[in-house]
């Protein structure tokens, strides 16, 4: 039998979440055009080859291949894969590849990529040498000057979860807040897939540390959603496009101060490959 990709639970809890709407609505809706905003800061301009492994359903995938870039999706859940070939072919877009994989074993060429992108498997990778092997495969699969880019959830973001979602007094999912507050490890031994599955957690130093560790340089950290997301007319200011250039000037003029960080859902580790 074949050595699975990903942790079961994680491949069922995918299974039963739609991820492939998760960033068109509420605070994913933010994430997405904040990640859009970083990448095309830091990515070398089309064409170039990037890799982008865990990319889910195709998301950004789609969306760099339709800016000009040759595109290589990699996921370990099937169903993913499935609808990341839909989201293109609907799309009229091509990607270069997509198939199941692991990060840490990705079946591309050595120094064949200008950007690698991690956008969901550091945190389901809950032990530091699996995300260690990740990274190091993705510097593996990076010319010299190469962007890695790699997305984590935040140590105290099932705390921020439970304040604004309601789940303060859920004494079950409290349970689990206080295993990630320990030592980052996001364990939900219920059914709702609202709780999320097996993950890790990162303290913004811990991100910074992980990609030096694998030998990028020029290490930055940056909060996604930063601070935007506590805004009291979130859903209006975000479809309203002056409303919503001020929201994104404000999260920007904070997005790398160190006190702050922690407030962010998500963090974007980005480096440069050697």
């Amino acid at each position: 039998m074949d050595e699975p990709l990903i942790r079961p639970e994680i491949v069922d809890h995918y299974g039963r979440y739609e991820e492939a709407d998760r960033l068109t609505r509420d605070f994913g809706a933010l994430e997405l055009i904040r990640t859009q905003e970083i990448l095309q800061r830091v990515l070398p301009s089309p064409p170039g080859c990037v890799v982008d492994v865990g990319g889910g359903p195709g998301v950004y995938a789609t969306w760099l291949a339709g800016l000009g870039y040759e595109v290589h999706l990699v996921d370990p859940v099937r169903r993913h894969i499935d609808q990341a070939i839909e989201r293109a072919t609907a799309a009229g877009i091509s990607l270069a590849s997509a198939r199941c994989g692991a990060a840490a074993r990705i079946e591309l060429d050595d120094n064949s990529a200008d950007a690698v992108m991690l956008m969901g498997p550091l945190y389901h990778l809950p032990e530091s040498e699996e995300r260690l092997a990740a990274l190091t495969e993705a510097r593996r699969l990076l010319r010299p000057g190469g962007v890695v880019a790699v997305a984590a959830i935040t140590r105290f973001a099932s705390v921020l979860d439970a304040l604004d979602g309601g789940f303060i007094d859920d004494a079950g999912f409290m349970d689990i807040v206080g295993g990630d507050l320990s030592d980052g490890r996001h364990i939900n031994p219920t059914e709702n897939p609202n709780y999320f599955t097996t993950a890790y957690f990162h303290l913004p130093t811990e991100l910074a540390a992980e990609l030096e560790a694998a030998g990028f340089g020029a290490v930055d950290v940056v909060a996604v959603e930063g601070v935007g997301w506590i805004a009291r007319d979130f859903a209006d200011r975000l479809g309203d496009p002056d409303s919503r250039a001020v929201l994104l000037e404000v999260i920007r003029r904070v997005e790398n101060e160190p006190s702050l960080l922690g407030m962010s859902p998500h963090l974007l580790g980005l480096g440069v490959a050697p």
